[in-house]
């Protein structure tokens, strides 16, 4: 009867150790991410072969990314982009996303790549991964004739008494909180209700990326004016992909290589922020 009892006590220590051995030794139940999801797949660049469509991210910069006059998207990011996708064989469609939440939807699978104009950021680099840079981009202002008269510096626009609005969410916003940290600074969703507010004087001036202040200084020169010529930082551009995809940022990285090597890229820029030939297919 022991030695039942002792058998019995015994098989069951062993059930629980090898229970506990193999919970222990057992990997971890993956995340149904869209890294996750892509990885299994065999890649980014498998998962958009497969597809025969390029997802690009994108959000409406002048002149980075805007609609034309019959609702179409044109800008220098458009050409990028649709370039890319035909270079790799495939359709582009583009997924129009606010600022705010364009890293959050490309880390939840809504898109395959950000393209549109994203500065290379040591904070964005910990949630995502970037490319080499393909272009590089500064922050300029533009101030308001009536509320910001004659002004000529940060220092004027660093004052309590001052508002400066920007975009939310991008480096112009950051830029306006470092460089005039004690203004009021207004941000918005988009660049148009930004300006809006700069035109009416309910703000002394905006801070955007370049050439966009330039822009509308040269529209609106009855009421803007551009208090510092050119830009007042710079900061390189890059494509943005979701980590642990080597692959695909090896293509990407060699891709810009060749069409800057080709000079496409500077032909492109000098196009789109050297020039306002593209005007007329706005209006």
């Amino acid at each position: 009867m022991k030695k039942s009892r002792s058998y019995v006590l015994m098989l069951i220590w062993f059930v629980v150790l090898l229970s506990f051995f193999t919970a222990c030794g057992a990997p971890p139940k993956e995340e149904n991410t869209a890294e996750n999801e892509s990885q299994r797949n065999g890649g980014l660049i498998d998962e958009i072969s497969r597809r025969g469509v390029l997802k690009v991210g994108m959000s409406t910069f002048v002149p980075w990314a805007m609609n034309d006059k019959n609702g179409q998207l044109i800008g220098f990011e458009i050409d990028v982009a649709k370039r890319l996708a035909k270079d790799l064989g495939v359709d582009v469609e583009f997924v129009p996303t606010k600022w705010s939440g364009i890293i959050p939807a490309l880390l939840t699978g809504k898109f395959d790549v950000i393209i549109g104009g994203m500065g290379i950021r040591p904070e964005r680099s910990l949630k995502v991964n970037f490319t080499i840079p393909y272009d590089y981009s500064g922050m300029a202002i533009v101030a308001n004739k009536e509320t910001a008269p004659g002004y000529g510096s940060l220092e004027e626009f660093d004052n309590p008494d001052v508002t400066v609005v920007a975009r939310i969410g991008t480096t112009a916003a950051d830029a306006a909180k470092k460089y005039m940290p004690n203004a009021n600074i207004k941000l918005f969703d988009d660049e148009a209700q930004a300006l809006q507010e700069l035109k009416t004087g309910r703000a002394h001036a905006m801070v955007a990326s370049a050439p966009l202040p330039a822009f509308q200084a040269i529209e609106n020169s009855d009421t803007l004016y551009l208090p510092i010529p050119g830009t007042f930082t710079r900061e390189p551009i890059g494509f943005a992909i979701r980590k642990r995809e080597a692959d695909a940022l090896n293509v990407f990285n060699s891709w810009i290589r060749v069409v800057d090597s080709e000079g496409w890229l500077a032909e492109r820029k000098a196009y789109w922020f050297e020039s306002r030939d593209w005007q007329s297919a706005l209006e």
